[in-house]
């Protein structure tokens, strides 16, 4: 079992930042990639950005620039800076973690989701 607990969200205007976390927890051996995807009313949930336990990174080019990701594996912690938000970044932004579990198997993990809203 493995468990992500999101939390950062909110109502922001314009130009404005946000910083989500996501923790994740249970039985895990190791995380091989965490990520941020959103999903905007009326449109299919999209990639915002991923690290993998290399460091590599990568970014929908509609955030490149404004949004970073970055991983606090002492804490099993992932953590998207969101910096310039505009408007059509509200979205339900939810937490991906590909795992190994300590018995040995894949895990695909998906956190809750939670709420940016960016007023213009």
């Amino acid at each position: 079992q493995v468990q992500l607990v999101e939390s950062g969200g909110g109502l922001v205007q314009a130009g404005g930042s946000l910083r989500l976390s996501c923790a994740a927890s249970g039985s895990i051996f190791s995380i091989n990639v965490m990520g941020w995807y959103r999903q905007a009313p009326g449109k299919p949930r999209e990639l915002a950005a991923a690290l993998t336990s290399g460091g590599s990174t990568n970014y929908a080019d509609s955030v490149k620039g404004r949004f970073t990701i970055s991983r606090d594996d002492a804490k099993n912690t992932v953590y998207l800076q969101m910096n310039g938000l505009k408007p059509e970044d509200t979205a339900i932004y939810s937490c991906n973690a590909q795992i190994t579990s300590d018995s040995g198997y894949y895990l695909n993990s998906w956190g809750q989701g939670t709420q940016v809203t960016v007023s213009s």
